[in-house]
């Protein structure tokens, strides 16, 4: 052989030695290498900003880098997702949203993203049912009573939602599909004005997050009918399911779950949500989930993403029937 092509060869090999290592460390570079940020498109304080935080102070610790939750309220959540959305998908922007998530393209007639198609699910880490719960003078306790009740006072019997558009003012309107009755939408600015009316008498009912009436359905001055979900919940077992009370496939819920950009690759997203979801399993988070009233999740990429696809079909339907619209 010429010794030029053995020196040739050999410097060929030389290159693709040195080189394989880089291109090794740029394939599988560490995860994460900066701070991860957590958006959260609430204010501090509220269920989604405590789920996210008791979520990030497991997640810091596991992944020896601080989970930082950036919240970023406004416009329904839609100015966060725009915000993730528009992000590197390298992992190191992460998004806790709720049911509004898959509400937004119902009621919006522009956005600048797609909530389905923009984002990569990664896992659903909790449901909290609506409930109906009723004012403590009228006299109902049961799903037919109270049936009977709206239907014996048409276009006068008044349910109250935290605002126009939410989950609670769609579920009621549901309501009014399902049963053939003619509730009137008090809608309110947030949770607190509208319980307080609802405990003064002003409006009959409230398909309310089960978190926030917790406390007035334990001394007794809200009347909690029933659960719109799929099974009874560990924190209230006596309350039972729509199903159960008559009313079958009648579920409604404000969910926590955790979304990335659409861009991030695969098997990054597979590692990021098995991470999730083994803080959330461990006990002492799970049982704090459970005291909010929750019904721990924590699924696969594949079925938070079907789970999104089932509920941005629902809510179509609802606001398409009620006319809701945000311009």
């Amino acid at each position: 052989m010429h010794p030029i092509i053995t020196r040739r060869g050999a410097l060929r090999y030389a290159l693709a030695a040195a080189c394989a290592p880089g291109l090794a460390f740029a394939q599988e570079a560490p995860f994460p290498s900066t701070n991860v940020h957590l958006v959260v498109p609430y204010a501090a304080g509220g269920a989604t900003d405590i789920v996210a935080r008791a979520v990030a102070d497991k997640l810091g610790p596991r992944w020896g880098k601080p989970v930082v939750i950036d919240n970023k309220p406004g416009a329904g959540t839609t100015l966060a997702a725009a915000q993730v959305a528009r992000a590197p998908g390298d992992g190191h922007l992460l998004y806790m949203t709720t049911s509004a998530h898959t509400i937004s393209a119902a009621l919006y007639k522009k956005l600048d993203y797609d909530p389905l198609a923009s984002f990569a699910a990664l896992t659903l880490v909790a449901k909290v049912p609506l409930v109906l719960v009723v004012r403590p003078s009228l006299d109902v306790s049961t799903l037919d009573e109270f049936t009977r009740y709206v239907r014996a006072n048409p276009d006068k019997a008044a349910y109250a939602s935290p605002g126009n558009g939410t989950a609670q003012h769609l579920t009621g309107e549901m309501f009014n599909a399902a049963m053939k009755t003619r509730m009137v939408h008090v809608p309110y600015k947030g949770d607190a004005p509208a319980i307080t009316d609802l405990l003064g008498g002003s409006v009959d009912a409230m398909f309310a997050t089960l978190t926030v009436v917790l406390p007035h359905i334990a001394s007794g001055k809200l009347k909690a009918i029933a659960l719109a979900n799929g099974s009874r919940i560990e924190k209230v077992p006596a309350i039972p399911t729509f199903a159960e009370a008559g009313l079958p496939n009648f579920e409604a819920a404000t969910w926590f779950g955790v979304l990335a950009p659409a861009s991030l690759p695969k098997g990054l997203r597979e590692r990021i949500s098995r991470d999730i979801r083994a803080v959330v399993d461990q006990p002492d988070l799970r049982a704090r989930l459970i005291d909010l009233g929750s019904e721990v999740v924590s699924n696969t990429p594949a079925a938070f993403e079907a789970f999104m696809q089932a509920e941005s079909a629902k809510w179509q339907g609802i606001a398409r029937q009620s006319g809701a619209v945000i311009n």
